[in-house]
């Protein structure tokens, strides 16, 4: 967020250890020397109860339990990482923690310790922190600050902040700001060296427990934007949690995936290219241009040579805000959307790649053809440089584009009919919509925020006009030109907004502003969880929703009011891809009913993801029969339509003994696909008189309606499943 210069620079880190050897020498020569106390300096004596010395009221993550300072704490060096998860900077010294806990691990005495202190209120949450943590492949201990008690203990004044402990809890340095990574390892390595001389460090390991290792398999996971094309029949997903970008039909058959699992950097054919985090994505005709966010690359993807190439950035975090280089010789910084435009008087139709440098709080354009942006010089094809921005995260508007200030810009998208004639940007900190003129370059405000540039704090989730209304932290943003409106992800407030240009309006289309997984009979009953990105297609009927914490792209017909979710499958199989892997039963192998086998319709009932079922069997057989042993009975599950219910269960079960009848297991999916839905439970039974003079095959299904609800239902239900034949 802001940064500011280094707390205590090397010179200052070796005079400190020379007092500290004083005070040790002190120490050892003094005749009333007191035993060493350990004090945490990130907690008040008040927020301390009992002898293990376990932080009370704070939420951990990461950890099987809340760690103790005394026993998991002391011995060891703890870099604190103040932290918020909406905040570039914060995310930008992640891979410099990465690397020093790669360097030193937990038995060198090293622990780092994210203290997430929230900016919004939405970050508050333990589920969104959690989900943030899975998205950056955070791997140590989180703790959630929610009050920001131990900001305010420590004095911390802005995000990204580092404390460095000692191992009895003396605070010895603070580095503020990114860009520190040289001295944190010099100051790392050295306490580490001086603490373990003097035999204060210890090895004692800390018992993590990661939420990665109990993600369950999606077909997408946190997908941060989605694009389409001008035929409206390709949708380009990026996939960001597995690191690939997906293309599928408006269907959800899968034509391409590119990159992935894992994350990466690396050129060439679709199966060996490597993205790190994707975020924007634009389509026209088999070239796709991707915003590589986490790589600092922009990356082009040709879909008919099967090919990817890199078009602008080093690989990696770029500081220069100017630009103008060449684009893959010039350095770039968390690159998070991507949108075509068309230059100054152009013969040639989307010729510059608008870009929404996020890392450097500005809007870049990276020149296709040869050029002119509004108030700027001829440029050269291959040329990426600043359009708009001063590089001071602000939310300044201003007549010249270089005087303007933004504040994480997020998501684009461009009108580029008249009147209107724009750049619109989804300034996500300052929770602002902007415009940009693409005739003179001028920034203008929208909605959202307030009139005070420097104030980034003015958000909320009020429908108004221009000022009046409030946003929070909006990261995608879409055009329609059918209607001449907006869509906006607006991300914390778990809402779909649209707004009217002309009149300044906005307003709430889809969500309740509940984080969670609804598909509800309208757009204001459904629910959203931190969306990312939408696309409107150029028909102007569907609009796509990038659900990313919900891992979906929810689709939103505008005509109907209709909210469904896009399933993606194999183009051939029709095979959901990805996910959770489905018990193969071979239908032709399944025991037909027969045709007078009666349908008993179950009362309905109202369920929550996740939740787990029972169905016992209770059925009785004529007097004077049994089962034929030659005939195995059994019974099996269907969901016509829905077979997405059936993901991981057991589908097929025989009935060896009517005495011993089974109780059939049912979990209900974490990503459900739809709000109701139907499972039968069908018995076939081969049954013989005791004399074996005749025997006879009976059936029945059991048809329960599920009403999938948000709300948790707490413990297993049991459904007895009664029938006399």
């Amino acid at each position: 967020m802001l940064q500011t210069t280094l707390a205590m620079d090397f010179f200052l880190m070796q005079w400190v250890f020379a007092i500290l050897k004083l005070k040790r020498t002190l120490l050892h020569s003094s005749p009333r020397r007191q035993p060493p106390v350990y004090t945490p300096v990130f907690l008040l004596s008040s927020e301390m109860k009992g002898d293990t010395g376990t932080c009370i009221d704070l939420q951990w993550l990461n950890t099987e339990e809340s760690l103790s300072l005394y026993k998991d704490l002391c011995g060891k060096v703890v870099v604190l990482d103040f932290f918020t998860y909406c905040c570039i900077n914060c995310i930008h010294i992640l891979p410099d923690l990465h690397e020093l806990e790669q360097k030193y691990s937990v038995k060198d005495g090293l622990l780092v310790v994210g203290v997430h202190s929230a900016k919004f209120p939405n970050e508050k949450v333990l589920d969104n922190i959690k989900s943030a943590v899975l998205r950056y492949n955070i791997t140590h201990p989180v703790v959630n600050d929610a009050d920001a008690t131990l900001w305010h203990e420590l004095e911390v004044s802005c995000w990204p902040t580092l404390i460095i402990v000692g191992p009895r809890g003396n605070m010895l340095f603070t580095l503020v700001g990114e860009g520190h990574k040289d001295k944190l390892f010099l100051f790392t390595s050295i306490a580490l060296k001086y603490y373990r001389e003097q035999g204060q460090i210890n090895a004692n390991k800390i018992r993590a427990q990661l939420y990665r290792d109990y993600l369950p398999p999606s077909p997408l996971l946190f997908p941060g934007k989605i694009t389409v094309d001008n035929s409206g029949d390709r949708l380009v997903i990026a996939d960001t949690g597995h690191h690939r970008i997906v293309v599928v039909r408006k269907n959800g058959q899968i034509l391409h995936t590119v990159g992935g699992p894992n994350s990466g950097r690396k050129d060439g054919t679709f199966s060996e290219a490597l993205f790190s985090s994707p975020q924007g994505v634009a389509i026209k005709n088999n070239i796709i241009y991707v915003a590589d966010t986490e790589n600092h690359l922009i990356r082009k993807i040709d879909l008919q040579l099967e090919m990817v190439s890199t078009v602008a950035g080093v690989g990696l975090q770029g500081t220069d805000k100017e630009g103008g280089a060449r684009g893959e010789e010039q350095p770039i910084s968390s690159p998070w959307d991507v949108v075509f435009g068309t230059s100054v008087s152009s013969t040639h139709e989307d010729d510059v790649l608008w870009i929404a440098m996020a890392g450097t709080h500005q809007i870049w354009a990276l020149m296709l053809e040869c050029g002119k942006l509004p108030k700027g010089s001829d440029l050269k094809k291959g040329t990426c440089l600043r359009f708009a921005g001063s590089g001071n995260e602000e939310n300044r508007n201003n007549a010249y584009p270089h005087k303007a200030g933004f504040a994480q810009p997020s998501g684009l998208t461009v009108a580029a009919e008249e009147p209107w004639n724009y750049l619109f940007v989804a300034d996500s900190e300052s929770s602002t919509l902007r415009t940009i003129s693409l005739k003179d370059g001028a920034v203008k405000h929208l909605v959202g925020g307030e009139r005070d540039p420097m104030n980034l704090f003015a958000f909320g989730d009020i429908d108004g006009a221009g000022i009046n209304a409030k946003l929070q932290h909006p990261l995608g943003v879409t055009w329609d030109k059918k209607r001449n409106l907006l869509y906006v992800a607006d991300s914390y407030n778990h809402k779909i907004k649209f707004v009217d240009p002309k009149m300044k309006n906005c307003a709430t289309l889809a969500g309740t502003g509940e984080a969670s997984n609804v598909i509800g009979s309208s757009f204001t009953s459904s629910t959203f969880n931190e969306p990312g990105g939408l696309c409107v297609e150029d028909g102007g009927r569907l609009l796509y929703v990038a659900d990313t914490n919900n891992h979906q792209i929810k689709v939103l017909d505008l005509e109907t009011k209709i909210v469904s979710l896009l399933p993606l499958q194999n183009a051939n199989t029709g095979d959901i891809q990805d996910g959770p892997s489905v018990q193969k039963t071979d239908k032709t192998k399944l025991p037909k009913l027969p045709k007078s086998a009666p349908n008993l319709q179950l009362p309905s009932l109202t369920v929550s993801p996740g939740q787990a079922l029972q169905f016992a069997l209770k059925l009785s057989l004529p007097p004077n029969t049994k089962l034929t042993e030659e005939a195995p009975s059994s019974w099996f599950l269907t969901s016509e339509g829905s077979e997405w219910l059936l993901h991981e269960q057991d589908t097929y079960g025989e009935i060896e003994d009517i005495c011993k009848q089974p109780v059939i297991p049912l979990r209900i999916p974490m990503n459900c696909l739809s709000s109701e839905v139907v499972l039968s439970i069908k018995v076939c039974l081969y049954y013989c008189s005791k004399d074996s003079s005749a025997c006879m095959m009976k059936g029945v299904s059991f048809n329960q309606t599920f009403h999938i609800a948000n709300s948790s239902q707490g413990r297993t239900s049991l459904i007895e499943l009664i029938y006399a034949f």
